[in-house]
């Protein structure tokens, strides 16, 4: 046998061992423990959402049996057409009360994420004075809920004359620590000498955040996305917009389900609406987020 063989047979048995060594350490009972534990989790976690809708679906006879039924004996759309024609008598149209949210959470949303990329960038990969202060200063801002900033933020948004315009919700949303904590922690895993070797091939600062450093932390951003959506769709703006014309769909939907006994059904329906953007949003982010973190890990 020559050396070569010898070589390649020492390698091969190598491989066998590490690939015996690697494989998991648990009995075939144990991977069925397993799926059936994920299962009965996924099934505890699924049960609000199915409960919702059916909800929804049950005629207003079905949502005052008792005991209650998970599912519609005798399913309808009744409810969502009995909210669209409820909405549809306000003086104020569906579609406006849609463009008022639609509007703030796509404006606030886009805000947020670059707004809270490009500071997480200099923050993350430049050493300057004062740098670490001011990542130290949001640390503390997350502590803080928004009960106890409730007061400061109307008097500055009063201030500025910002009350009973869209910017009351938008600009705030912009300055949310969540964001570019998230973001800041991280660009700090990206490799510093990928960010160089670009610069050395003549790119711009600009071409590096949008080339280079926001393709490879797409995992983040999109997380950031789901965050942010979910708490500017919620929002129902009270405090800020007194306007009729520029209030939010969940404001609306939310003074329909507080409506009485006789809305019941309807109150089922706001339900499903309010909660299936944020679901579906989160449903499509998290396919590309765990496609990202798969595919497109990086090392120096």
């Amino acid at each position: 046998m020559s050396k070569k063989e010898r070589n390649i047979e020492k390698t091969t048995r190598q491989h066998k061992r590490l690939i015996k060594r690697r494989k998991p350490n648990r009995s075939v009972w144990g991977d069925i423990f397993l799926y059936l534990y994920l299962l009965f989790v996924a099934m505890i976690m699924v049960f609000p959402i199915v409960y919702a809708v059916n909800s929804a679906l049950k005629p207003l006879d079905e949502l005052f049996m008792f005991p209650p039924k998970i599912f519609a004996q005798n399913p309808t759309l009744d409810n969502f057409s009995d909210l669209f024609v409820t909405m549809g008598k306000s003086w104020v149209t569906f579609s406006r009360y849609l463009f008022n949210t639609v509007f703030i959470t796509a404006v606030g949303t886009a805000g947020h994420l670059i707004i809270a990329s490009m500071a997480a960038f200099v923050l993350a990969k430049y050493e300057f004075p004062g740098g670490k202060t001011f990542f130290r200063l949001v640390t503390v801002a997350m502590m803080f809920s928004g009960y106890v900033t409730a007061i400061p933020n109307y008097l500055i948004i009063n201030a500025l004359g910002w009350v009973d315009t869209y910017w009351a919700i938008i600009i705030p949303a912009f300055a949310s620590p969540m964001g570019l904590f998230l973001m800041k922690q991280f660009m700090e895993g990206l490799p510093t000498s990928l960010i160089e070797a670009a610069k050395i091939d003549g790119a711009s600062e600009w071409k590096v955040f949008t080339s280079i450093v926001m393709p490879n932390v797409k995992p983040a951003w999109m997380t950031l996305i789901i965050f942010s959506v979910q708490a500017l769709w919620n929002n129902k703006a009270a405090t800020f917009i007194y306007s009729e014309e520029r209030k939010t769909l969940v404001y609306a939907l939310q003074q329909i389900q507080s409506g009485g006994i006789a809305r019941t059904g309807q109150g089922a329906a706001v339900l499903v609406v309010v909660m299936i953007v944020p679901i579906l949003i989160f449903i499509f982010s998290e396919s590309q987020i765990l496609e990202t973190m798969a595919s497109s890990g990086l090392k120096d």
